[in-house]
């Protein structure tokens, strides 16, 4: 058990994914995942897709600005424990999520030990910011 963390305690897991219409993957496959271990799951949507199991139809990002709204909305009354984060379509997202997660300390974690949120300057470094 992680240092800090109470035995007792409802864990909360905060999803920032696109949605998949499909229900497959996406913040549908997070939310039925968080249910399924037993904790308090959220999401923050990024996208809408059109998808079922053939393929992706469509893919529709929200604003940057809906995006932002929505993690304040969550973190700052319910916080979270863990943040799993899934499709960031666009540069403009991805700053999006990396600024509005700055002031509740947030940190990745990965296979390669933790890290601080700076790292997203790389992955912004890959994104199409023209769209």
């Amino acid at each position: 058990m992680q240092k800090g963390l109470k035995k007792n305690m409802v864990y909360k897991a905060l999803t920032i994914a696109g949605s998949d219409s499909g229900g497959g993957a996406g913040i549908q496959a997070d939310l039925k995942t968080f249910a399924a271990c037993g904790v308090y799951g959220m999401s923050v949507i990024t996208a809408v897709t059109a998808q079922n199991t053939v393929g992706v139809q469509g893919v529709y990002d929200l604003p940057d600005k809906a995006v932002a709204q929505q993690i304040e909305s969550v973190l700052s009354d319910i916080g979270a424990q863990v943040i799993k984060i899934g499709m960031l379509a666009n540069g403009g997202i991805i700053e999006s999520v990396v600024t509005s997660l700055q002031p509740y300390s947030a940190r990745r974690r990965s296979g390669h030990g933790r890290q601080e949120w700076g790292c997203a300057a790389r992955v912004r470094g890959h994104c199409d910011t023209e769209g």
